[in-house]
């Protein structure tokens, strides 16, 4: 009798023999792990070629093009041997993580500066730009923020390294594929390129960022290179520089001439609807109560050598008659002999002084400048609070001024440079006016710094950013007037100007780097002599007001108060 037996059960497929030491679960998942990595790698790698160096360029459209650059870079690879093409992965993998660190490095200097960063010029104001993290946000959290800086450019170009070492491997492995991929590519960027596809509004499909910015920026290393000769050339050039004290400035004399810079105070401030109504109202009503106290006024617009940061360089230019826009140039000048605005007055025997807010250590250019005196945080008697970069309330500023300088009996015609800070970045905490008596060695601002936001609160918030600088401005002015009214006299001539205009990021893309400039005095001839200057009535410029380069108003201003050559 036979046995019954069920249909043979198909055979198991083969186990593939385990990894010697690799558990199971390990083994299995290794393969998925490594398309993973290949696919993170491929993002990398196309993310660095198409991320733009400005912040308002990145979209998610932006990332949806042909980067020339992959597609040159994958033919190159399939065409050389094994080793010269790990030579080139590592190098170009490395060279991808460099510039990708100077694209954010652009996009940080556009959204600050509104200008790229410059290699040859830019690398000396990483201390200034310590200062102001160290000022904002503490010794300890600017020291966070460097080394995080650091680690961050490591693991960039380590990170970029070992991605194009890894695409280089995949592109090998499928060599057939990346061939035909490569070619097709080709085809359409080149159809793209010809035809003006674009993706988005100034997003062309057929891409080729990256390379143009190394050539941008390789371009602009020999213009920085050849720029100190150039200046040196225009230095030279000075057509006072010999004219003796008697000749100079005599229009002048026995006046107290004050020279004011207001921190960020830019042509935005005045003419932006997110930021004219408040500041408008405050220049309208300063001229109604200057005039009633008998002062009179003209304005313009300079525009300046710096937008967003910079101050330095933009009253170098004001004071020297020279475009001082890289801190090569500005080094250059302090220590030449050139003829300053400050040194003409010194020249012409005023007594110079530098009243300097902002100063908080060794300042050696007050020698240049020509200063009798320079007061700085230090020396002017301030027992306050700290407000960030403004270093103390522009109130106290004026107040010790009046104190030590212009208040004094008995003194001679002064000349006088004044910065006011509390405009400055990051607008928080921000001080409020008090009674002038109440002003004293500046304690009573205490409640103040600790009542206000403080600067990481407020540039965690666009609207908050843009209401601190308004409501700054707004300070400023006020302080500034109300300075005036109280203890301006008939001697007084005053111009007060702006530095530069904020950040894009208050201004927006595009802006001028226009600044209000104001003359105010009750001496009418004062006035008279710029009347073919053409300037506006009153503190608030015009749209259509006239607008120099402000290294031209050295000259001006010494050709019009001084006698005809």
């Amino acid at each position: 009798m036979r046995t019954l037996t069920s249909p043979a059960e198909p055979a198991a497929p083969p186990v593939p023999p385990e990894e010697p030491g690799r558990p199971p679960r390990l083994a299995r998942i290794r393969p998925v792990a490594g398309r993973i990595a290949t696919v993170l790698a491929w993002l990398l790698v196309i993310g660095a070629l198409l991320l733009p160096n400005e912040l308002a360029k990145v979209t998610p459209w932006t990332f949806l093009r042909i980067p020339i650059e992959a597609v040159v870079g994958i033919a190159v690879l399939l065409a050389l041997p094994p080793r010269p093409r790990r030579v080139l992965a590592l190098l170009g993998g490395a060279g991808l993580g460099l510039v990708t660190i100077l694209k954010f490095f652009d996009i940080g200097f556009y959204s600050v500066l509104d200008r790229p960063f410059d290699p040859v010029f830019d690398l000396s104001l990483f201390d200034p730009a310590l200062v102001f993290l160290t000022q904002s946000i503490g010794r300890a959290g600017a020291i966070g923020a460097v080394v995080g800086a650091v680690l961050l450019v490591i693991a960039v170009i380590v990170l970029m390294t070992l991605s194009v070492l890894r695409a280089t491997r995949h592109v090998v492995t499928h060599q057939r594929t990346a061939t035909r991929a490569a070619a097709a590519l080709v085809l359409a960027w080149f159809v793209c390129a010809a035809l003006g596809a674009h993706v988005v509004s100034g997003a062309p499909l057929a891409a080729s960022d990256t390379a143009g910015i190394v050539r941008g920026h390789a371009a602009q290393t020999r213009s920085s290179l050849r720029d100190q000769q150039a200046f040196e050339g225009v230095a030279a050039v000075d057509a006072f520089r010999n004219t003796p004290g008697d000749q100079l400035l005599t229009a002048l004399r026995g006046k107290d001439v004050i020279f004011t810079f207001i921190e960020s105070y830019g042509r935005d401030a005045i003419e932006d609807p997110l930021y004219a109504p408040e500041v408008g109202a405050v220049l309208d009503d300063g001229t109604r109560r200057l005039a009633a106290a008998g002062f009179d006024s003209r304005s313009g617009f300079l525009t300046s050598s710096t937008a967003g940061g910079g101050s330095w360089m933009a009253q170098a230019t004001f004071n020297s008659g020279l475009w001082i826009n890289n801190q090569k140039r500005y080094r250059s000048l302090v220590s030449s002999d050139r003829l300053t605005l400050t040194s003409a007055f010194e020249r012409a025997n005023w007594r110079t002084v530098g009243m300097m807010p902002g100063v908080t250590k060794a300042w050696p250019e007050g020698r240049f400048y020509g200063y009798d005196q320079v007061y700085d945080a230090k020396n002017v008697g301030y027992q306050g609070p700290a407000f960030a970069l403004g270093t103390m309330p522009d109130q106290y500023t004026l107040s010790a001024f009046q104190r030590l300088e212009y208040g004094r009996a008995g003194r001679g015609p002064l000349m006088a440079e004044m910065p006011l800070t509390s405009s400055h970045a990051p607008w928080a905490p921000l001080p409020h006016m008090i009674d002038w008596g109440d002003v004293g060695d500046g304690s009573v601002f205490g409640p103040m710094a600790k009542a206000g936001d403080s600067p990481e609160e407020v540039w965690r918030d666009a609207d908050k950013t843009r209401a601190g600088y308004r409501t700054s401005i707004v300070y400023s002015l006020n302080a500034l007037i109300a300075y005036i009214e109280k203890y301006g006299d008939d001697n007084l001539v005053l111009v007060f100007l702006g530095d530069h205009q904020p950040a894009p990021l208050l201004t927006g893309k595009g802006a001028t780097h226009d600044v209000p400039i104001t003359i105010l005095t009750r001496d009418r001839a004062v006035l008279d002599r710029i009347s073919g200057w053409h300037w506006d009535p009153g503190l608030k410029p015009g749209k259509q007001a006239p607008v120099w380069r402000m290294d031209t108003f050295r000259d001006r201003f010494l050709t019009a108060y001084s006698p005809p050559r």
